[in-house]
């Protein structure tokens, strides 16, 4: 399901990404979701994506994601 505002986004995504790359996550997720109506992996493809996004934009270090210099 699409999520409206990032309160509404998995603890595994809220509780561990700094609020931009929630954001990213959040638009990246609700767009692939979208494009994905009528697959029945249409959820799991809208995860894969949003990390991807996510990923072109921030990297983790240890238990921290930091944006990409």
């Amino acid at each position: 399901m699409p999520y409206a505002v990032n309160e509404d986004l998995p603890p595994a995504v809220r509780d561990h990404l700094p609020p931009h790359a929630q954001d990213i996550f959040r638009a990246a997720f609700n767009s692939a979701y979208d494009e994905h109506r009528g697959d029945p992996r249409q959820e799991e493809a809208a995860f894969r994506i949003a990390w991807a996004a996510v990923k072109k934009r921030y990297h983790k270090v240890g238990d921290h994601w930091l944006p990409m210099e």
